[in-house]
């Protein structure tokens, strides 16, 4: 698993707006990668719609929030319509990024293998990962108290 202190790994996919989403794109930035294993699932709705609800605290804390799943780009584009969500979501349909988060299930439900593990890592303006928490079972969350105490401390730019 990746750990606090360590350099984000290379990472190329594509969001739900078509766009590439990278290392390279988030350099310079704070960003909040939630990995959840399925759009349209009882807990990951829970969890994204909790963060939107919540979108003002991260946007004030100067933090970049991105979903990123297993799922298509088609699909997340019609799951981000629908729960109205207000940050980026992207999609890891080959599997590529969340192994190199190692936060994939190896077998997931209904024998899916390569499913992305419900995880929350926070990437500094500098590529370094400030928090890691992948967590073993779905129907977990992450905590998000202790990812805003991370965030809080890493201060505001002005």
């Amino acid at each position: 698993m990746l750990k606090i202190g360590s350099r984000v790994p290379e990472f190329s996919i594509m969001d739900s707006e078509k766009q590439p989403f990278t290392n390279v794109t988030i350099a310079g930035k704070r960003t909040l990668l939630l990995f959840f294993p399925a759009a349209f699932t009882s807990v990951c709705t829970k969890e994204l719609c909790a963060v939107r609800d919540d979108i003002t605290r991260y946007n004030d804390l100067q933090v970049d929030v991105v979903g990123i799943s297993t799922d298509s780009l088609y699909v997340l584009a019609k799951y981000k319509e629908e729960q109205g969500l207000n940050f980026k979501l992207a999609a890891d349909y080959n599997k590529e990024m969340c192994a190199a988060f190692d936060s994939q299930y190896e077998v997931f439900a209904f024998g899916m293998k390569g499913t992305a593990k419900r995880s929350a890592f926070i990437i500094d303006e500098n590529g370094i990962i400030c928090y890691a928490e992948v967590l073993a079972s779905a129907g977990d969350i992450p905590n998000f108290k202790a990812i805003t105490e991370v965030l809080e401390k890493m201060g505001v730019n002005s």
